[in-house]
């Protein structure tokens, strides 16, 4: 190809392109030129009408962001990560409701074996406290009604094996009567059959 063709290709879409700007209506080059804001047609959206006393959000809604991040994070085993995401959810709801699952939720860390924050005894009195907190009518996570449900397991399962260790423990001891008993007994018997001749 001559080198002359090769320059007029460009040239002739060039030129195509600025036919096709001149035949354009003059609204769009004037909007196309920077033209003022008063000038240009007002846009409309063909969007459905809202009612004044339509409510767009449900009021009084929760964000389980950090919830849910606790309940991952404990699945995962990770325990201080999940504790500092239940601290979070209670900081930033700062709700009675939020309070108390969050509460929850630590309580049932403490109470796990593997965790670092494992005292069952804080577990324990933090359940007693909590449980008298729950603030019925409103809706609560599910995940934090099974730990409630756990919690209140595990409370009671901790009384039995207190009662269990008091009883085995007055067993131990009168056990311990009955041997020393029964040796006095065996003494004064086994003595007896010495003195007879």
């Amino acid at each position: 190809m001559p080198a002359s063709r090769k320059t007029l290709l460009p040239l002739a879409g060039l030129l195509l392109l600025l036919q096709a700007c001149a035949s354009a209506p003059e609204a769009e080059q004037t909007a196309a030129a920077g033209a003022t804001p008063e000038s240009v047609p007002e846009l409309t959206l063909n969007l459905p009408e809202q009612s004044e006393d339509c409510v767009c959000g449900v009021a009084g809604e929760v964000d389980y962001t950090f919830l849910d991040k606790g309940f991952n994070a404990l699945v995962a085993g990770d325990h201080i990560e999940a504790v500092q995401y239940f601290q979070r959810y209670q900081r930033l709801e700062s709700s009675p409701v939020a309070d108390w699952e969050a509460g929850i939720a630590i309580a049932y860390d403490s109470m796990l074996p593997r965790s670092p924050f494992y005292d069952p005894e804080a577990a324990r009195k933090s359940y007693l406290v909590l449980k008298d907190q729950q603030v019925e009518g409103t809706p609560v996570h599910t995940k934090v009604l099974m730990m409630r449900d756990a919690l209140e397991t595990f409370v009671a399962m901790d009384r039995k094996i207190g009662k269990l260790e008091s009883d085995n423990s007055s067993l131990r001891e009168d056990l311990a009567k009955r041997e020393e008993a029964l040796k006095r007994l065996r003494e004064l018997t086994l003595g007896q059959k010495e003195e007879r001749p």
